[in-house]
């Protein structure tokens, strides 16, 4: 079995403008623990601030209510008894001590021989034995100390083997590693000490991160570091979500986790972190199983030709078929049978060039929207028009009355007028008005105006504009559909117009 440790709480929060609160950590903490089921979190960095002390203890104190305070760990540092004082008022026994990896930091930033460092960490190490506190040690920059002081590590490694550390975790801290490299230097150091546990810490800099986490369980480590949305300090850490995908379906090894629980914690860390998921982020980005083209959507209808392995509902998701210019009866077929509509050979080509037309508009036709685009087509279009619309100018302008000016054809002719309103749609309509006034042609009373947005619909949106009419006693109803309201309204009364004509 590989470990996984999620770091989102401590390495994730080292992304640029992130920041949890309190009630966040321990929300996120009971999602990784409980919901999805990752084995250990490191949750904060010691000696930091108040706040963060603060916010450890109530993790702590659920933690321990709950049975989880072992797979709870904090960083902390070769500083005597400190970071060990603080990690056990925080209620936390677990540490995770951040020693050098490399020479090029033992030297330059502590400014201190191997031999120094090497008496500084066994002092830390009896003080946590003495308090009851268990050690993990990172080894950090060990990636720059493989490629250019490997000799230290050994030195460092060698002479700590036989002390009480758990887990050795070796962090490719700046990024740098390619995935020839991790193999090689995992495989290294676990030839020379196969008894001890190593964890790999990956991070993305040259977006290698869940190339190298691949290649570092191929090589023995057994366990890896991750973070939710793949948070972290530069271009960030390995993904959890992609990583457990890679894990489950390219090295066939399985966790206890629970995969359906991956989306809805994604989504809670980035309203938290407030660093949006890239659409097309694997496994968790928003198009990631939406097929756009229309020979897609056609495949999967007779064999699921499009299917890989990353089946949407394995991560508490859905296959969507995109609806927009560039799809086919295909498409527009998958998500009528989502909605349970089904529709004649002619109107599937009306609404099949409807939602092409539409989807010029504005890059995707929602799912929410395609009941209304149907309902359009059946209900509103005409096969012959007697009364068009060929052009019109709208002018808004602050302290000043709506502008409009109209250019329609009647019957073959062609009329032009201008108006002021109220508002954008009543100068449109003052303006037609003026054109039937010339004409001596009755014109109708607008009795209800109601704009409707689809369900889930977001501020692109496509908005149906129904208004009600009355004419000669008469009262009924007709619609228009299209991504601006004054746009909707003018077609919905051009088809008004069209009825009373």
């Amino acid at each position: 079995m590989i470990e996984i440790m999620d770091t989102t709480l401590r390495d994730g929060e080292q992304t640029s403008g992130v920041s949890f609160a309190a009630q966040e950590k321990l929300s996120v903490a009971r999602l990784l623990l409980e919901e999805l089921g990752v084995d250990r979190i490191e949750i904060a960095s010691a000696r930091v601030s108040e706040g963060e002390f603060a916010s450890v203890k109530r993790v702590t104190e659920w933690a321990r209510m709950h049975g989880h305070i072992d797979k709870i760990e904090v960083l902390g540092f070769v500083d005597g008894r400190l970071s060990l004082d603080w990690i056990l008022n925080a209620g936390c026994t677990v540490l995770n001590l951040l020693c050098k990896g490399s020479l090029k930091h033992c030297t330059h930033q502590l400014k201190k021989t191997p031999e120094q460092h090497l008496a500084d960490i066994k002092e830390s190490l009896a003080n946590a034995s003495e308090m009851g506190i268990t050690v993990n040690i990172y080894l950090e920059d060990w990636s720059n100390g493989m490629r250019e002081s490997e000799d230290y590590i050994y030195f460092i490694v060698d002479n700590l083997k036989n002390q009480a550390i758990k887990r050795f975790m070796l962090p490719d801290t700046l990024g740098i590693l390619n995935p020839t490299e991790t193999f090689d230097f995992c495989q290294k150091m676990i030839s020379r000490y196969p008894d001890l546990h190593f964890d790999f810490h990956a991070h993305n800099d040259y977006d290698f991160a869940v190339a190298n986490v691949f290649e570092a369980v191929k090589a023995g480590v057994k366990g890896i570091h991750v973070t939710v949305n793949g948070l972290g300090e530069r271009a960030g850490n390995a993904p959890l979500s992609s990583v457990l995908a890679v894990l489950h379906d390219h090295l066939n090894i399985r966790t206890d986790m629970n995969e359906s629980k991956i989306n809805s914690i994604s989504k809670v860390v980035e309203t938290y972190s407030g660093i949006r998921i890239p659409h097309n982020k694997p496994v968790i980005g928003e198009s990631v199983f939406t097929q756009v083209a229309g020979i897609h959507a056609d495949g999967d209808n007779k064999k699921n030709l499009y299917y890989n392995d990353l089946l949407p509902e394995r991560f508490g998701r859905e296959r969507q078929y995109a609806l927009g210019k560039t799809s086919g009866k295909a498409n527009i077929l998958k998500n009528l049978q989502q909605l349970g509509i089904e529709l004649d050979e002619e109107t599937m080509q009306r609404v099949t060039a409807r939602v092409i037309e539409l989807g010029d508009k504005k890059e995707l036709v929602s799912l929410d929207e395609l009941p209304y685009i149907v309902s359009d087509v059946l209900k509103n279009e005409q096969e012959e028009q007697v009364v068009k619309i060929l052009n019109y100018s709208l002018s808004l302008t602050y302290g000043l009355r709506p502008m409009a000016s109209v250019k329609m054809e009647i019957n073959g002719k062609i009329y032009e007028q201008s108006a002021s309103g109220e508002g954008q749609y009543n100068a449109v309509s003052k303006a037609m008005w003026k054109i039937y006034k010339t004409l001596n042609k009755s014109t109708p009373e607008l009795l209800d105006y109601v704009v409707v947005i689809p369900p889930g619909g977001q501020t692109n949106a496509f908005v149906q504009t129904i208004i009600t009419w009355k004419f000669k006693e008469k009262i009924f109803k007709t619609r228009g559909l299209d991504g601006d309201q004054t746009v909707a309204a003018i077609k919905a009364t051009i088809k008004m117009l069209n009825i009373i004509d």
